[in-house]
Order: C-alpha cells, then sequence, then structure tokens
C-alpha cells in the first residue's frame, strides 16, 4: 500500500455536499482506503478565470494499492460520477468538482499524462493548508517540495 494525497475542489452547485460525495466514492473505489479528511475551507478562485464562485477544498489522505495512473484514473471517475466533463473543462474555471493527486508515496514522475508531485502544489494554500492540518509533519516531494509548513508560510507571505 502507498500513500497518496488528492486534493478536492468544487465550486458549482452544492459543493459541500458534492465534496462529501466525492470523498465517499472514493473510499467506495476498490484499492483506496480513506485515512483522513481535513477539513473544509472556502477560497477565492485562482488562475485565469477570475469572475467565478468561490470555491470550497479539502485534502483527503489515502492508501493505495493502485499504481499512480490507476489512482488518477480513479479519481477521474469519481469526478465524471459527480458531473465534471472532463472534455468541456476549463483550465481554472468552475467546476461541480475536481480531484487531483497531489502526492503518491515519495514518487517524482512526469510521464503518460501523469506529474507527481502536483506541479502547483507547492504554491497552493487550498492545498498545502488543510494538508498541515492533516499532517503537520508533512513533506512534499520533487524539485519544488520542502516542508509542508516552510510551504505554506512561504505562499503566505
Amino acid at each position: 500500500m502507498t500513500g497518496a494525497v488528492l486534493a478536492l475542489g468544487a465550486n458549482l452547485g452544492h459543493r459541500a455536499a458534492t465534496l462529501r460525495a466525492a470523498v465517499d466514492a472514493l473510499q467506495a473505489t476498490e484499492g483506496v482506503t480513506v485515512e483522513a479528511t481535513s477539513t473544509i475551507v472556502e477560497t477565492a478562485p485562482v488562475g485565469a478565470v477570475p469572475d467565478q464562485p468561490d470555491f470550497l477544498n479539502a485534502v483527503v489522505l489515502v492508501t493505495t494499492s493502485l499504481d499512480p495512473h490507476a489512482l488518477l484514473a480513479a479519481c477521474h471517475a469519481v469526478e465524471a460520477g459527480l458531473g465534471l466533463d472532463r472534455s468541456t473543462k476549463v483550465p481554472d474555471g468552475p467546476r461541480p468538482v475536481d480531484v487531483d493527486v497531489i502526492t503518491y508515496g515519495e514518487l517524482v514522475l512526469d510521464r503518460d499524462g501523469l506529474v507527481l508531485p502536483h506541479p502547483r502544489a507547492h504554491e497552493r494554500a487550498f492545498v498545502l493548508g488543510p494538508w498541515l492540518d492533516l499532517d503537520p509533519d508533512a513533506v512534499l516531494p520533487g524539485p519544488h517540495g520542502g516542508r509542508v509548513a516552510d510551504l505554506l508560510r512561504a505562499v503566505q507571505a
């Protein structure tokens, strides 16, 4: 079993209910066990589409027997089941749900459409803050990595 960090976000529809449904769907996924779920935080949109509703975000710690690409596919299946059409998804745009793989163990990977750790995790307080609440000793691996506490301080500065 490998530990992984997943980030959830939603800014359309019944956001909190959708995040709870995403956690339930992840728990129901064969090969995935939800170990902990952060509190939900509300954040302003980040990125190129500023005129949209605020997001609710959470972080989920899981253990999994799935390989990284299968875990990503499982996350995409959860998104689809909750109304996200990836073919029409606008980068940084509004969405009913988003389930991102932030880390998969200590793996650093850029292959077949999967980049690990998530390439922008180190600059996103809405990922780092909830993750730190779950694991005060958390470390983001990779070239932009470090102690999550230090990365969060840098983002907030």
